[in-house]
């Protein structure tokens, strides 16, 4: 697998609450980012593999909705969390 335990355990130390924090916002925002720049680096060396590319269209509208709903809630958090990620917007 891509995602060793060990990985996502560092994802959600850095941007949870803790390393089991799997739950909040920012977390899983960072993760999806994470899967996102995976899954493009592997569309750069596959380019017609179309279901990878649905499924990163899938993750980007997630992670996007995901953002919308911490704007909406905090938006301290939402720039925070922008910011450490380097996303636009």
């Amino acid at each position: 697998m891509y995602l060793p335990k060990e990985k996502k355990e560092e994802i959600f130390g850095t941007y949870g609450k803790s390393n089991t924090d799997t739950g909040s916002a920012e977390s899983q925002i960072a993760l999806f980012s994470y899967r996102i720049s995976h899954l493009t680096e592997h569309l750069k060396l596959n380019k017609k593999d179309n279901s990878t590319r649905f499924a990163l269209r899938k993750l980007v509208g997630r992670r996007r909705s995901m953002l919308d709903y911490l704007k909406a809630r905090d938006i301290n958090r939402y720039r925070e969390i922008i910011s450490k990620l380097g996303l636009r917007k």
